[in-house]
């Protein structure tokens, strides 16, 4: 195959190239800058037009990440994806390792009968909550997660689009070159004729990072957010008194008290915020806002806040076993679902002049108060006793919801924003009716995936799951920036003939070598690098003729060939230029080097697993 010649414009594109590639790898400017900047230096340079340095941003890829982020958002809202997060720890428990393999593999499944980016803007704030509520950074999480979102896609043929377009391209070959295939009539894939590959590239990946992933994945020294409580500006106030959470079980034995018959608060400085007590079935149920008179018996858990040298000293006085981590807790002590607040007694609340036992204070706000400030002066014991004055402060553990639901009764004034939103579980069917809707149109009706997506997003504002400005603020906007600049560069690419000046001078310089497995193997790692400078479907586009053609001058079979193309335009793990890659890349808080670090071992395992399987199960040398 004759190579083609070099041009200006080519020299431009691969100079640009060579800075983007160096600015990543050494970090010297924000990731969404580089895509601003390609929007700008490409139209300048004249390899392409201002209408297409900007098409980006009107492009199916771009379009698609918004709706499903809105999506996302209004599924994370509900609380739906909280039921979600709730099995899957339920199903690997606290183990990092089953956690990454259990989110990994669901992410992969979705991502089987749907485009990647739209199952990994999924399982974004899936996988952000379950980390947090368990502790586990999630930056050791999203990049297996992502990964497996991308291979997902294999499994398939509506899994990703190089494989959606691969009967059509392949089928055109066929047509425009039917003395060349001996006359033989045009045999499409199925949907599941790439399964087994698919299945195998997954599981490998999950393999891979459960046993490499102290190698492969950044290290992250992550405090445990769960238990340290308090923030530096109010331990400067509060001191250490209150400091961790702790989960106690009371021992078999023990004599029957009521709460306040304990003394926890006066003696050890503890407060009692959560009871788990046993039910029907030996499950159990949860007292978020126990009261003085609750029973404390054989077999309840009990949730205390205090610190460290009056915890021990209260299971040493009680009999109580302390446990080492917060397995029944964890849930109501994630950052996701409650935390500290400290509220100031406005001139005009209810409490003045009243004590909190006398409001029954926790059962009317659903909140417990950890201490009191008054007169100069922090309380710890018999703050329920104590008169409330104007100007006093309280601290107050409790989920934000309530602490939404207290701030609207105008009783006490937040020194500072509450963290989350109001959840609306009675908005959950919208939402899941939504998405439903999205799915229904995209792989039912064969609409485009980005107005199909667009579709339950706007279902979602019409029955007021999320107003439009929650809407806005669930999109992440440097990720679309990203991405938008980054498909006019791939543009580039293709348009001044740089990928096919590429592949044509390596074919070049091969012939006389290439045998079936040789021809393959290239085929292979052309179009992963194609796939990582341009988008994938730019590379399919412009390899599956290219392979096809190759394939016959080598007595390969042609179809084997285009299939080979199809799943390596799936092989984009080293830089964040793949869709998903940049999607969890500023969540995750990852640099250029973690893809490096993780990316080029499966990278290099893409290519065994593919050539392994095809060589052996689907005849590639024939």
């Amino acid at each position: 195959m004759t190579p083609i010649p070099m041009t200006p414009d080519m020299m431009i594109v691969f100079g640009f190239l060579i800075c983007v590639t160096l600015v990543f790898i050494f970090d010297l400017v924000r990731v969404d800058m580089v895509g601003l900047l390609m929007m700008v230096l490409l139209p300048l340079s004249g390899v392409i037009s201002p209408a297409e340095a900007i098409s980006g941003l009107s492009s199916s890829a771009v379009v698609a990440i918004i709706a499903t982020m809105i999506i996302g958002e209004g599924l994370d809202k509900t609380g739906v994806m909280n039921h979600l997060a709730r099995i899957i720890i339920r199903v690997a428990g606290k183990s990092e390792t089953r956690i990454m393999a259990l989110i990994s593999a669901s992410a992969a499944f979705t991502s089987s009968f749907m485009q990647n980016i739209g199952a990994a803007a999924l399982f974004l704030p899936v996988t952000n909550r379950i980390c947090r509520q368990v502790n586990v950074p999630v930056s050791r999480v999203l990049i297996p997660m992502g990964y497996c979102v991308v291979l997902g896609g294999c499994v398939t043929l509506v899994g990703s689009s190089p494989l959606i377009l691969l009967n059509d391209l392949m089928a055109a070959f066929w047509s425009n070159n039917h003395d060349l295939v001996g006359g033989k009539p045009f045999e499409p894939f199925g949907l599941f004729s790439v399964t087994p590959i698919g299945l195998s590239l997954v599981a490998t990946a999950i393999l891979y990072f459960m046993v490499l992933k102290k190698i492969v994945l950044p290290p992250v020294s992550l405090k445990n957010e769960t238990l340290c409580l308090l923030d530096k500006e109010l331990e400067c106030t509060y001191g250490r008194e209150i400091h961790q959470a702790y989960e106690l079980r009371v021992p078999a034995g023990f004599a029957v008290k009521r709460l306040d018959e304990l003394f926890i608060r006066p003696k050890y400085h503890s407060t009692v915020i959560c009871i788990c007590k046993k039910g029907a079935n030996d499950s159990r149920y949860r007292v978020n806002v126990p009261s003085r008179s609750d029973i404390i018996e054989a077999g309840d858990i009990l949730g205390i806040i205090s610190n460290e040298d009056h915890i021990h000293r209260l299971t040493r006085d009680l009999g109580w076993d302390l446990q080492e981590e917060l397995n029944h807790m964890g849930e109501i002590l994630s950052p996701d679902n409650a935390g500290i607040m400290e509220a100031i007694v406005t001139p005009r609340s209810e409490l003045v002049g009243k004590t909190l036992h006398a409001l029954y204070f926790r059962k009317r706000y659903q909140v417990n108060p950890l201490a009191l400030f008054q007169r100069g002066t922090v309380l710890f014991e018999d703050i329920s006793e104590t008169k409330i004055q104007p100007g006093d402060a309280l601290l107050l553990f409790g989920e934000w919801e309530k602490f939404h639901l207290i701030r609207q009764k105008k009783d006490l004034a937040f020194t500072e924003h509450i963290k989350d939103e109001i959840l609306h579980p009675e908005k959950a069917g919208f939402a899941a009716a939504s998405f439903a809707l999205a799915l229904v149109l995209a792989l039912g009706f064969k609409v485009d995936l980005p107005i199909a997506l667009l579709t339950g997003a706007i279902t979602m504002i019409l029955t007021r799951v999320l107003t439009l400005d929650e809407a806005y603020r669930g999109v992440d906007w440097m990720t679309v920036f990203l991405l938008a600049g980054l498909i006019p560069f791939g543009l580039a690419f293709e348009k001044t003939g740089a990928a096919l000046y590429l592949s044509t001078s390596l074919a070049h310089l091969m012939t006389g070598l290439l045998t079936p497995l040789t021809l393959f193997l290239l085929i292979g790692l052309l179009t992963s690098f194609f796939t990582l400078v341009t988008s994938n479907v730019g590379a399919t586009v412009l390899m599956i003729p290219l392979a096809m053609n190759m394939a016959l001058q080598c007595g390969a079979d042609p179809r084997m060939a285009a299939l080979l193309v199809g799943l390596a335009a799936s092989n984009a793990f080293i830089l964040p230029t793949n869709q998903v890659n940049s999607l969890i890349m500023r969540p995750g808080g990852y640099k250029i080097a973690d893809y490096v670090r993780a990316g080029s071992g499966i990278t290099l395992l893409f290519i065994i697993v593919v050539m392994t399987i095809m060589y052996f199960f689907y005849g590639i040398s024939a």
